[in-house]
């Protein structure tokens, strides 16, 4: 929520986006923060955001800061709540809508935007504090992505296109936050028949090599329309 334009630096009331832009590595779920150049909270940690440009829709307000930060334009974007306290920004009266998006680590190279002195991946799980009541709003995104992930094919956006059954287990593991029985979780995925097959096994690893699989929109599509349900 950096409000860099000069229009804005002062101001009774204000409209802006909050992004929490989710990413999964090394085992761990992350999450993309800014360190503000600027007061208030100049040096501390926050969630990218900015105000809503008069010309622009909410989603594509939200889009923009993507952008500015990752240069991914096409990825999955949720809208999650709106948070409205009368003094959750010092200067003024600010509510603001805070989204969620997931993308592959892999696939975008981060930079600083205009309004951040440095941004860089941090797990979620070691986040104690943000600036404003950032803090408060990822945990309530963080809460919004475990719901949504139980009942709907989401997680994959945070994998490459080609896993292993081990790399998806890892992957809701980490979201939500729980260790999950392997035989049940690989039953349960494969019996909804929504993964393509590559006949492709891993490469460069020390271990014996894993199949790959991908995820098939068709065939989830497919499926769904058949009255199958995703659900874990």
């Amino acid at each position: 929520m950096p409000f860099e334009d000069k229009t804005f630096k002062t101001f009774k009331t204000a409209f802006s986006v909050d992004n929490i832009i989710f990413g999964f590595d090394r085992d761990h779920l992350k999450v993309l923060l800014i360190k503000r150049k600027e007061e208030p909270f100049a040096g501390q940690w926050a969630l990218p955001g900015d105000i809503v440009r008069p010309e622009e829709d909410l989603r594509d307000s939200a889009f923009r800061v993507l952008d500015q930060l990752t240069g991914v334009k096409d990825v999955h974007l949720e809208q999650v709540f709106t948070f409205g306290k009368v003094d959750r920004h010092p200067r003024g009266r600010v509510i603001t809508v805070a989204y969620y998006s997931l993308i592959n680590i892999a696939d975008v190279t981060i930079r600083a935007a205009s309004f951040a002195e440095k941004v860089a991946w941090k797990e979620v799980r070691s986040i104690e504090s943000l600036a404003f009541d950032h803090l408060k709003i990822m945990k309530t995104c963080l809460a919004k992505l475990q719901r949504d992930v139980k009942f709907r094919p989401i997680g994959f956006e945070l994998l490459p296109k080609y896993f292993t059954l081990t790399e998806l287990q890892k992957l809701y593991e980490a979201v939500l936050e729980t260790d999950l029985d392997k035989r049940n979780f690989r039953k349960k995925i494969l019996k909804m028949e929504i993964l393509h097959t590559t006949h492709q096994l891993q490469t460069n690893v020390a271990h014996r090599p894993a199949k790959l699989f991908a995820f098939d929109k068709d065939k989830y599509e497919e499926a769904k329309n058949n009255g199958v349900i995703f659900e874990l």
